[in-house]
């Protein structure tokens, strides 16, 4: 062919592939995350061949492949995160990527490395159930511990570099759900559930540090996310967003301290920031329209509708018909699912606010 006059040198040349620690790159990211689950699977695959002696072992409990790819994945998944934003940071932070501290990132990654551990161990207890008296063989051990490896590896990295409010609220739930699922399943009281949920935090076994450990890092990221989800909202009142994140970062912190106190120990104390997060986040629905004024109408009847369960789920303890611990279970889920519609529905006003935005 013969070339045109408008061509230019810039125009005849290949394209440059991205670089490898491209963190601009989706294409490098990806990558990388892949690289993470490879190695991941390599390393635990070793340490396995070591643990185990080539040796079949149980699918769960003490000393089985279970609880080993458990702990493995746990200890990957924390690494992973870490890796993933220390990374971001030494290449130039995305501005996506720009919402977690160092104290955040901790909080985080021990999210990230909890939700493998207690994840992979509620599998493997399935799983026996399900293979009753059954062994697994000496290369299966292998292959398994290091694909669970990988898989969290993989997802953790993935997580930490593609991390923004979101994400951060899914983990947030995925983290509460699990941890709280965990202490239930392992509770050495079981009829636990006929007091109330703070009972899965009362004893000093391994079932109620989990239990305390997960309210208070899920009290420390609901205030990161009270941080951050509030930032760029556009509103008419100069003091709204400012209201917004203290009633939020209220009840983060009261969460967190619920687990502080356990129930056994300071009733007053838990009981009282129990009451002061359920006050706080009905002051904050009450509040919304006033404080964020361009919030669309549908969340804001939601809120009330939520609001109004709670109350009236209070009241049927009150006189005896719920057991303390549905209350507490069906508020917990309402107020969580506020706060991700919340953080949804702030996005979607900052996003209409840029300009050159539809609409």
């Amino acid at each position: 062919m013969t070339q045109t006059p408008l061509e230019t040198a810039a125009e005849r040349r290949p394209p440059v592939a991205p670089r490898v620690f491209d963190t601009s790159s989706q294409r490098s990211l990806e990558s990388l995350a892949l690289a993470v689950g490879a190695t991941s699977f390599v390393l635990v695959a070793l340490v396995a061949l070591v643990a185990f002696g080539f040796q079949a072992a149980p699918i769960a409990g003490p000393g089985s492949v279970g609880q080993f790819a458990a702990i493995a994945s746990g200890i990957v998944a924390m690494l992973s995160v870490i890796a993933g934003r220390i990374l971001l940071r030494v290449r130039g932070e995305a501005p996506r990527a720009r919402i977690l501290g160092s104290l955040d990132l901790i909080a985080l990654a021990f999210a990230h490395g909890v939700i493998a551990l207690l994840g992979w161990t509620l599998l493997a207890v399935i799983l026996e159930h399900a293979f009753i008296g059954a062994e697994v063989f000496a290369l299966p051990v292998l292959i398994l511990s290091g694909a669970a490896a990988a898989m969290s590896g993989y997802i953790s990295f993935f997580s930490a570099t593609h991390m923004d409010l979101q994400l951060l609220a899914v983990v947030l739930a995925v983290f509460l759900v699990v941890g709280v699922l965990a202490s239930m399943l392992t509770a050495s009281d079981p009829n636990w559930w006929k007091d109330n949920l703070s009972a899965l935090g009362m004893s000093s076994n391994v079932s109620a540090f989990a239990f305390n450990i997960t309210i208070i890092v899920a009290g420390f990221l609901v205030t990161t996310l009270a941080r951050y989800s509030t930032r760029g909202i556009p509103t008419a009142n100069p003091q709204g967003i400012g209201r917004v994140r203290v009633c939020l970062i209220i009840v983060g912190v009261f969460l967190g301290l619920v687990g502080v106190f356990p129930v056994d120990q300071f009733f007053a104390l838990h009981t009282g920031v129990a009451s002061g997060m359920v006050v706080a986040f009905g002051v904050l629905v009450i509040g919304l329209p006033r404080w964020i004024t361009g919030m669309p109408r549908p969340f804001v009847v939601l809120g009330w509708l939520f609001l109004l369960v709670t109350l009236v789920l209070a009241v049927l303890f009150a006189v005896g018909y719920y057991t303390l611990t549905a209350v507490e279970l069906v508020a917990g889920i309402l107020v969580f699912t506020w706060i991700v519609l919340f953080i949804r529905n702030g996005a979607a006003l900052e996003q209409d606010a840029r300009p050159g935005s539809a609409g």
